[in-house]
């Protein structure tokens, strides 16, 4: 994802102009908290909650934070309407999250998205990185998906590791052995969602009760989008 810093970069500007630098933080499906990590790098005053159900990614997470206050892990599933209850507040300036909820299906994703507007007060925001496909563009879709997949095999020659093998490193790692063997469990191999256009999350999220929302970023593949209560 060459794009990742980029995506990032304009997500945090973005919770500095509508929130200000000193929020407090969903970091929604967080995984090993990359969110979390630069948010707090970029705003040492602000806090942040990590809430995933991938025992494995939260493992990692929870070491990497280790002993930093400003930081709360949660374990819970977003497709549990009762997952809120496990939060630490009721309420948050921000609610983030990057290249995740494209695991869910459309009308599972559409009542997350009216929970989250229960979670943010008025003037607060939601944001939400992820692949956003436009189903009018099929030619432009495959030119995309072709480039990006010969970029990933580049990689691949040159040595990076894909899903795959990632998760086969993690399953001899003696600290990420059992959590990934209980993600596996809880997961499969991979979820098979949806991913709706950017046009769609911002309809879906002002049905959710957002006063406005729109991309704020895109790249070919993929699009922020941006929720102001």
């Amino acid at each position: 994802m060459p794009d990742r810093e980029e995506r990032f970069r304009v997500m945090l500007d973005m919770v500095e102009a509508t929130v200000g630098p000193k929020p407090r933080v969903l970091d929604l499906a967080c995984g090993t908290g990359s969110i979390t990590d630069r948010l707090l790098a970029r705003f040492p005053e602000a806090t942040s909650t990590g809430v995933d159900l991938d025992p494995a990614l939260l493992t990692i997470a929870r070491g990497h934070f280790a002993g930093d206050e400003r930081v709360t892990f949660v374990t819970a599933d977003l497709k549990d309407p009762a997952w809120t209850e496990s939060l630490p507040h009721t309420s948050y300036d921000a609610v983030l999250t990057a290249t995740a909820l494209h695991w869910l299906h459309s009308e599972p994703l559409a009542a997350l998205y009216r929970q989250i507007g229960t979670l943010v007060p008025d003037g607060g925001v939601f944001m939400n990185a992820d692949h956003m496909k436009d189903a009018s563009t099929p030619r432009i879709n495959a030119a995309e998906r072709a480039h990006r997949h010969t970029g990933m095999e580049r990689a691949r020659a040159a040595g990076a590791l894909d899903w795959a093998e990632w998760w086969a490193l993690a399953a001899k790692d003696p600290v990420l052995a059992e959590p990934t063997a209980e993600r596996f469990r809880i997961y499969g191999e991979h979820a098979d969602g949806d991913t709706p256009s950017a046009q769609w999350h911002a309809e879906a999220l002002r049905a959710a009760g957002f006063a406005e929302a729109r991309p704020v970023w895109a790249s070919p593949s993929d699009a922020l989008v941006l929720a102001l209560k």
